[in-house]
């Protein structure tokens, strides 16, 4: 059976895996009724998965590398809505450092992969 072309790519791999915990997050804000928050969490971590795996399907690589600015900004979003999450005690300090570790972590990747197809 053959794959899509992300789901070859690590960068697609680790921004499913931080969903899952940003997912998690999310759930954390529902309980304490930030409804619009963990929404807006959930939004931004799908879209790094989501515009990393359209992007792939692009017929170039200049279309591919603005779909993965756009995956890259929302893990900056992501960042953002975490510190957020920590000021309203949503999550803690050291689940926010964790996650932003690996949120840079992942950008870092995204803007080597992109300068890899350009």
């Amino acid at each position: 059976m053959d794959d899509f072309r992300f789901e070859q790519l690590d960068i697609w791999k680790e921004s499913i895996e931080i969903s899952d915990i940003l997912f998690d997050y999310s759930e954390k804000a529902d309980v304490k009724k930030f409804f619009k928050f963990a929404e807006q969490l959930r939004a931004a971590g799908m879209s790094i998965s989501n515009n990393i795996a359209e992007g792939s399907g692009s017929f170039s690589d200049k279309e591919f590398a603005n779909f993965l600015n756009i995956a890259r900004r929302s893990v900056f979003e992501c960042a953002n809505i975490l510190y957020i999450f920590k000021r309203r005690n949503i999550i803690t300090s050291e689940e926010r450092d964790v996650m932003k570790q690996k949120l840079l972590t992942l950008s870092k990747k995204i803007t080597n992969f992109r300068k890899s197809i350009l």
